[in-house]
């Protein structure tokens, strides 16, 4: 399969079997992972890869609403940046949650991005701070997002060129 069929191909994906993930595959989506691109190849970016189940499950209320799925999800990576070291941090970690969310493709498997960055809960209290909590990260890490990634409880179809807002799309001028 081509990197076009393969973008064409995936969908966000919200429903994992009990199926764990091994050891190998988890190793692939780390490689693929570390592969993103950084500005100035600083590497401002970090992965937590957590299969503990009752970490996930603490992930997945780690905000108001919009994180539930991943308490299924096998695998949750939480994708967060050393802010000392860049000040474009979010585009680095972005750009490797998608290269993680395309590599789980390749793979048959299922990922769905959770945004963290920004979110929390009406009382003040932060997805962030919640996050860095739990996995131990240090004060100047800030948490981008967390992938869950599994194998997939159902398929979605594909996008077709029908369903492409080619409209949003402009040739040298808005």
């Amino acid at each position: 399969m081509n990197l076009t069929e393969l973008m064409m191909r995936r969908r966000s994906c919200r429903k994992f079997t009990d199926e764990k993930l091994t050891a190998d595959e988890i190793h692939e989506l780390k490689r693929v992972a570390l592969c993103a691109p950084t500005s100035k190849n600083c590497r401002s970016w970090e992965f937590v890869f957590v299969t503990d189940s009752a970490t996930i499950k603490a992930l997945s209320v780690s905000k108001e609403a919009g994180a539930a799925f991943l308490e299924e999800a096998p695998l949750a990576v939480v994708v967060l940046a050393d802010t000392t070291k860049t000040d474009v941090w979010v585009e680095d970690t972005s750009i490797a949650a998608t290269f993680l969310q395309l590599k789980a493709e390749e793979m048959g498997l299922g990922s769905c991005w959770a945004q963290m960055r920004g979110r929390g809960f009406a009382d003040g209290r932060s997805a962030n701070d919640i996050i860095k909590a739990l996995v131990g990260a240090p004060e100047q890490f800030e948490v981008e997002c967390v992938i869950g990634i599994g194998h997939k409880a159902q398929e979605r179809n594909p996008y077709t060129d029908e369903k492409l807002p080619f409209e949003q799309t402009h040739d040298n001028h808005f």
